[in-house]
């Protein structure tokens, strides 16, 4: 019995109807339908993979194992016996049994090869989708004491989002006033221009920076006291300030 050509049994797969002979022929052939339905799983399985936007590149070691494993089921001995021998095991006459059509080593191959493909890129999909948001450092800075607060320090680190917001971390080691409270700074190079952040409330915080201030400018982190008055503007009572240096 012949059996459908490599390069249609792709384009079936991909959505080619089959002709008549085709059809009758996978009815009744086994071997030939499920080869088929192996190749448009694995088919179904890379389209799956699409949908995830852009895929990370697994590391090379990931396309060798691949190939190892190919070319190992590709060199496997396999056991054959002769006709001669099949009719001395079975003590029936030595008739030649009819030969076992050879199998499609190209194909094979093939198939083995886009199969592993399609299921790492959708192991590598679904990780993109579950893995933690990446955080990229852009600068940090040590922040020392001024001399109204001996003892105290801090430090402050400013990142970026995943989704590209900008946020600044501080910590504060230093006594707790008991009136009052701390707002983080951030100042020009020059003092000629500020921007609150916010109030800390606590030993840490973390605070988005404004639309439209450019941390390549505002370079100082500053930590102050702050008193119960209502007025915006800076105390003048700083505890810690550093210099950003960036990554």
């Amino acid at each position: 019995m012949s059996h459908l050509d490599p390069d249609r049994f792709a384009a079936v797969a991909f959505g080619e109807a089959p002709s008549a002979d085709e059809q009758v022929h996978l009815a009744a052939c086994d071997e030939c339908a499920l080869e088929l339905a192996e190749l448009e799983h694995t088919i179904t399985i890379g389209r799956s993979t699409m949908s995830l936007g852009e895929l990370e590149s697994p590391p090379d070691r990931v396309w060798g194992n691949i190939l190892d494993e190919v070319r190992r089921s590709e060199s496997a001995p396999v056991a054959t016996m002769t006709a001669r021998e099949a009719g001395d095991e079975a003590g029936s006459p030595r008739n030649p049994a009819p030969a076992a059509r050879p199998r499609r080593r190209g194909y094979r191959l093939l198939f083995a090869l886009a199969a592993s493909t399609a299921f790492v890129l959708a192991v590598v999909g679904v990780w993109s989708l579950v893995r933690p948001a990446q955080v990229v450092e852009l600068a940090s800075a040590t922040l020392n004491a001024f001399p109204e607060h001996p003892g105290a320090a801090g430090s402050a680190v400013v990142v970026e989002s995943a989704d590209g917001d900008t946020r600044v971390r501080v910590e504060l080691d230093a006594s707790v006033p008991d009136a009052g409270y701390r707002e983080v700074w951030l100042i020009t190079a020059d003092a000629s221009a500020l921007v609150s952040l916010g109030v800390l409330d606590g030993r840490e915080g973390e605070f988005d920076v404004p639309a439209g201030i450019d941390i390549d400018e505002y370079v100082l982190v500053d930590i102050s006291q702050e008193e119960d008055d209502e007025d915006p503007g800076h105390s003048g009572d700083s505890i810690v300030r550093g210099e950003l240096e960036f990554a």
